[in-house]
């Protein structure tokens, strides 16, 4: 497993939200980059928790932070697993009262709840080897522009575009 960290939250040309991981050891424009194609909610989800922005009320990536406090468990692990068809697989390890549980998920919603945690950010070499793309995409003048994008995002934006 390689551990990687969200390099970028960006729409492509199509409109579309794309997550960006990048392995934690390679320096900015170096190496490769995971592009991970993520829904707009999931998308500001993650963004709201790597930037430390609380919204107004509990999103659901929040609710299940609460959960998993409420009930005496942690997450030890998110790992993306495999790509299959252009989909990733990604898991869950929790530390229950109950014991150890894996549980299979989104990689969009295991990201949004590891960020709200701490919890390192995992992807298989093989995943990486397979769907990842040369990183021409970070330099670290481009992550703070990207920064102050979303800053200003935050203070235009209204809970009510995320209702359904």
């Amino acid at each position: 497993m390689v551990d990687v960290r969200v390099a970028h939250v960006a729409i492509d040309v199509r409109g579309q939200h794309v997550l960006l991981l990048k392995p934690v050891a390679d320096p900015p424009g170096e190496g490769k980059v995971l592009p991970v194609w993520i829904g707009a909610p999931e998308a500001t989800s993650i963004l709201f928790a790597i930037e430390g922005v609380a919204p107004p009320r509990p999103l659901s990536h929040d609710l299940m932070k609460l959960l998993l406090d409420a009930t005496n468990s942690s997450v030890e692990r998110m790992q993306i697993t495999r790509i299959d068809d252009g989909t990733f697989y990604a898991e869950l390890t929790l530390r229950t009262p109950d014991g150890t549980r894996v549980l299979d998920s989104r990689p969009s919603d295991a990201i949004a709840i590891a960020s709200r945690l701490g919890v390192t950010l995992e992807v298989a070499q093989e995943v990486l080897d397979e769907a990842g793309m040369d990183d021409e995409f970070t330099e670290p003048e481009e992550e703070s522009e990207q920064v102050e994008e979303f800053r200003k995002f935050l203070d235009e934006v209204d809970p009510e575009d995320f209702q359904g």
